[in-house]
């Protein structure tokens, strides 16, 4: 057990809370003036926050810079890294504890970063462990409900996320730009953070999406700003990457670049891991494995799902343990509505009870009238299997929650999961 643990076993929850910002500031400040300074003075940094479609803006933006001519680094949930040498993310958070977070920025400088392109999360703004950092640019995806365990209310945790734009607002030296999804209605609490905001989105904005194509390959259509017309492809499939793609060409048009390197750049992500990993089987059925654990982001790719799938749409999925607990009947119905059969098991169940939590979510879907589409099963593995054994040519298994990760965390102990590999095994 490590330094941190056994302070915050010893210390009552409450107050534990109150103290851990200026912990992790305290910790920061003193790190940073060990190293000469934050190891991203020397960078351009670009942050995304957003409840959803952080990790794949990143992507697309990082990728973009990258096919650019750019040496841009990345820090993601899934993975960091400079150029094509990105490493796997290992630690279950976005980011990382501040001694860890300064190490690979300078990994990041050493290996001779001169942008960096950082999903910022609620926590590490709240926490002050991003302290030192200047960003440049700042960018808004969406805000919907999640970290209430954490944050206490909606508020707060909204407040939270505009901390970045109002870092980014301060840096002097940097472009002080953010980049605004209009369509949320929290768009004007940010862009007010910060004097130069350009908005994006599909209904409102400066920059709009126009004649959306939606296909099993990805998505096409024109971002259109004034007289400029921007003819967008993207791998990526889904409408809510129309969104996570459409904010990184505003960034792309606020960094300058041309609009053959924002439309080559978006063009050239093929995928991102556990983002929507899509595994044909022989069979005639798609299984398709995403990081999902929000009841905002469930829809998003239930409704993903069902647009590139003749048949029926067969979920399995849970409820992450030690979060935040009012979001697990939401969830349950948001399953019901968009799902024809449902898979109910376990996620991470980090120290709480896995059947408390799975009767949690199922609450929902008795709410929503589910219960004759849905089957318990709490072993996670079992339930993949049988929702396999159910699929038929046309239909598609969504396997949410998981993604990306190698490990679960199941009783407070880390054990081998690796979903995407799994669903191969099993198909193969």
């Amino acid at each position: 057990m490590n330094f941190r643990k056994i302070v915050k076993a010893l210390i009552p929850k409450k107050m534990f809370r109150q103290i851990e910002p200026i912990g992790h500031l305290t910790e920061a400040v003193l790190l940073n003036a060990l190293n000469g300074g934050s190891p991203a003075k020397h960078m351009e940094v670009i942050g995304v926050t957003g409840t959803n479609g952080k990790t794949t803006t990143c992507f697309l933006i990082h990728k973009m810079l990258h096919e650019a001519g750019y040496k841009v680094g990345l820090m993601t949930t899934v993975g960091y890294g400079v150029g094509d040498d990105i490493k796997p993310q290992t630690d279950h958070m976005t980011n990382v504890p501040v001694p860890k977070l300064i190490k690979r920025l300078k990994e990041l400088r050493e290996q001779g970063a001169e942008w960096l392109v950082m999903e910022v999360t609620s926590h590490a703004l709240a926490q002050h462990r991003d302290w030192g950092i200047p960003y440049s640019v700042a960018v808004l995806t969406n805000i919907t409900h999640e970290h209430l365990d954490y944050h206490g209310t909606f508020e707060r945790y909204v407040a939270s996320k505009r901390k970045l734009f109002e870092k980014t607002d301060r840096n002097k030296k940097g472009l002080q730009t953010g980049v605004v999804n209009a369509d949320d209605p929290n768009a004007e609490f940010f862009a007010s953070a910060i004097k130069n905001s350009l908005t994006y989105g599909l209904k409102d904005g400066e920059l709009k999406a126009k004649d959306i194509k939606l296909s099993a390959s990805g998505i096409s259509y024109r971002a259109v700003i004034g007289d400029d017309i921007y003819d967008i492809k993207c791998h990526l499939p889904g409408r809510f990457n129309v969104y996570n793609s459409l904010a990184a060409v505003g960034v792309g048009r606020e960094l300058g670049l041309s609009r053959a390197e924002i439309e080559q750049g978006i063009a050239a992500l093929a995928a991102v891991e556990g983002r929507m990993t899509t595994i044909n089987s022989q069979s005639g059925f798609d299984v398709i494995v995403d990081f999902a654990h929000s009841p905002d982001a469930l829809e998003n790719v239930l409704k993903a799902s069902r647009e590139m799938t003749k048949g029926r749409l067969i979920l399995v999925f849970g409820a992450t343990g030690d979060r935040d607990k009012s979001k697990r009947p939401v969830m349950g119905e948001v399953a019901v509505k968009n799902a024809d059969i449902i898979f109910l098991t376990d996620d991470e169940t980090y120290t709480e009870d896995p059947a408390t939590i799975i009767q949690e979510v199922y609450k929902g879907i008795e709410a929503a009238g589910g219960q004759d589409k849905t089957t318990i099963v709490e072993d996670r593995l079992k339930a993949i299997k049988a929702a396999l054994a159910a699929a038929k040519a046309g239909d598609t298994v969504l396997l949410t929650g998981i993604g990306h990760e190698t490990t679960r965390n199941m009783g407070g102990k880390e054990v081998p999961w690796n979903e995407i590999e799994i669903a191969q095994k099993l198909l193969n």
